[in-house]
This record gives C-alpha cells, structure tokens and sequence, in this order.
C-alpha cells in the first residue's frame, strides 16, 4: 500500500493547493476534502490490519503528511491527527475497535491532554472536560478526550501511585464544538475547543484501560506520544519545501524598484536559497534516518531502546527549528511581496509558526534530550 498512499498525497496535494483560500477562510478543513483524505487511506493509515486499517510504516506515514503539506498545510495537520488517533484502536478490545472503525473512511480525532474528568460507575465513566487544539474533530465520527480516572470523588491510581489518566472515545453526536479557531495560522485544521457533559463512555472505550499493553506489532512499538511529534515535523517539513519552491518561482520574475536584475540573478538571493537549501534537506535526512533506525528495530520485534527514542525527539525538534528558519528566510527574501494575501509566503510564514507552539516540539524536549547526551537525570516520560 506503500506506493500508492504517496501518489495519492501527490495527486491531493495540488487538488488541495488549489482551495487553500477557501479552507483557510472555512477554518476548517471542507468535510467532501475530508472525505477525500479518508478515502485515501490517510485515516487510517496507523489502525490495526485486524480491524480494516493499513498499519502503515512510519516511513511512509510522515511523507503523506510532507507531501500534503506542501500544497496544504491545514490538510496535512488534520490527516496526521486523523492517523495517530487511530492508532488507539490498538488499545481497546478487538471486538470494540472493529464496532469504532465500522467503515474505511471512518475518522477517529481528539486530544491526550488529560483535561477531562471521568468518573468511574458500572461499566464504564460518566465524562465531563473541555478541550482545546482538538484538530479536524468536527468531521470525525468519534472524538478522543484525555481524562483523568475518578472513583468515589478521589483519583484512581497506577501500581506506582500516581493517578491515572486516560483518552475516553466519545461518538460525535455526544461532542459540543466550540466556535473558538480565531488564530494566526493553520487556521484550516478547525482546531476548535470542545466539550462533553455528563457523557456515558463504557470501560471498552477507555483507550488503554482494558488493554495497557501496545500489541506485539512493529507499528505499536513507536512510543504514542513520537507518533504526535513525527507529524508535526512532517508537516513543516512541507511547508518549508514549499516555501523555498515558491521564492524560486518568484524569483525569475521579481526585480526591485531601480534594479535590471531579477531576484534570481542576484548573490544574496543565490546564496540564502543555497543554505537554505542544505539546511532543510540536512534536517530532513537526519528526520528520516532516525525513523529508519528505529523502524529497524520494532520490525525485528525488539524493545525500543532509550538512545532511539532520544534521537527521534532530537530529530523531530530539529526538523521544526530548520523548517521555521528556512520559511523565515523566504519569507524575508521576497521582500514586500510576502505580505500580501496573495502571497503563499505569508500563509508559509503564518503556518510554520503556530505549529512551532505545539507542546511536543516545546524547548524542554531538547533539554530532556540534552541531559540524555550528557549522562544526566532526566524525566523521559514524554519521550
């Protein structure tokens, strides 16, 4: 399925390019374009084989989010929410996941932050919380809220002592979305806040409650939350290969006011478009390297080691730092013309800078990943 996954990222790339004004001024991402992504397979590249879904290789996961991006980022956001929140079909039970994924183009989307409170009673919690960044959840069929565990008004606790908390999967119907995505970029991914009250979820819902363990599956060795970065990289690994395109392109034309030469002709442009160049695909490389290696190791069925999981991060944040500053740089070089709505370059600009605000690619993953270098106690939960 590897081949033709790509080649349908390239076809709706440029299919998506081509609305991007209308999503963005939707602020959310059109449902008959969702529909094309679902019936893609982009949703569910990351479900279980054993309930319909692809089991897709990461590899081949975050160049469909790449590619996407490229010609849409808002698109490419909402299809690696689609993909990684379908991964937690792996942590109910089968009979449960095969009633959820019910279609092909069944779409599953949310948010792990435990924001959520869910009281336990017979069979199952009764959930109430509000949530934000929830990404392409008003075309899902089923919605993910982090929550933490409650019985009898106090914290459910793990065997080490610490509550617990987990993602509670609501039908959509049972979901309020809240008119809340005003923002600066991306701002065709819909990320609107949403809430439940007093909302039933039984215990086969509760992801990872009934099943704690990720099935013995290379795809499922990938820690969850390296699942979440690795989209984000992707994506503005997209944008800022877009960005550099389309100063190329406007570079063969544009000439400043008294100047004979075009933007192309000139040294200063030559040479930020070459480091430019190195930058990016030097962040890349190490971005898809890192996947590689520690692709290698979950196919051989092997614990994930903490060095892979430390260079996945690493790669990850540093794939976003090259991106922004490569969108930074073209956006900078065209000059007057990147204001403009007109311009790709300022929705570059925009897009790359509110993905860089997803807690997963924060600055206290480089330092955990720092201290890891250095031999230092570090907190590696997240990781």
């Amino acid at each position: 399925m590897s081949e033709p996954l790509i080649e349908e990222a390239e076809r709706l790339s440029a299919a998506f390019a081509a609305r991007g004004d209308e999503i963005e001024t939707a602020r959310r991402v059109p449902a008959d374009v969702s529909a094309e992504m679902a019936k893609a397979g982009f949703y569910r590249m990351f479900i279980p084989e054993t309930v319909g879904g692809l089991e897709t290789t990461p590899l081949i996961g975050c160049q469909v989010f790449e590619t996407l991006a490229r010609g849409e980022a808002s698109c490419a956001w909402v299809s690696f929410i689609g993909a990684t929140s379908g991964s937690t079909l792996a942590l109910i039970p089968e009979a449960t996941a095969s009633e959820v994924f019910a279609t092909p183009e069944t779409m599953i989307a949310g948010v792990f932050a435990p924001n959520g409170r869910a009281e336990k009673t017979d069979g199952g919690f009764i959930v109430n919380g509000r949530w934000q960044w929830g990404s392409g959840t008003e075309n899902a069929q089923w919605v993910l809220g982090g929550s933490m565990l409650m019985e009898n008004g106090k914290p459910m606790l793990d065997a080490h002592g610490n509550p617990r908390s987990h993602m509670m999967m609501f039908n959509a119907s049972d979901v309020e979305f809240l008119d809340t995505w005003h923002v600066a970029g991306l701002r065709g991914t819909g990320s609107t806040d949403f809430q439940v009250t007093d909302v039933f979820v039984p215990d086969e819902r509760a992801v990872a409650y009934l099943n704690p363990r990720n099935p013995d599956r290379p795809l499922y060795q990938f820690p969850n939350f390296t699942f979440l970065a690795l989209g984000i990289a992707a994506v503005t690994l997209g944008i800022a290969r877009a960005a550099i395109d389309d100063l190329v392109t406007l570079a063969q034309s544009k000439k400043r006011v008294g100047n004979s030469k075009t933007m192309a002709e000139k040294s200063h442009t030559q040479m930020e478009v070459a480091r430019a160049e190195a930058s990016l695909r030097s962040a890349r490389a190490f971005y898809y390297d890192a996947i590689g290696a520690a692709w290698s190791v979950a196919e051989r069925g092997e614990r994930m080691p903490m060095e892979l999981r430390r260079d996945l991060r690493l790669a990850t944040n540093n794939a976003v730092e090259a991106s922004v500053k490569t969108v930074d740089a073209m956006y900078t070089l065209a000059g007057g013309t990147s204001v403009y709505n007109s311009s790709r370059l300022q929705r570059h600009f925009r897009d790359v800078h509110v993905a860089t605000q997803h807690i997963m690619i924060g600055p206290d993953i480089l330092e955990t990943v720092g201290k890891l270098y250095l031999g230092v106690k570090a907190n590696a939960s997240r990781l």
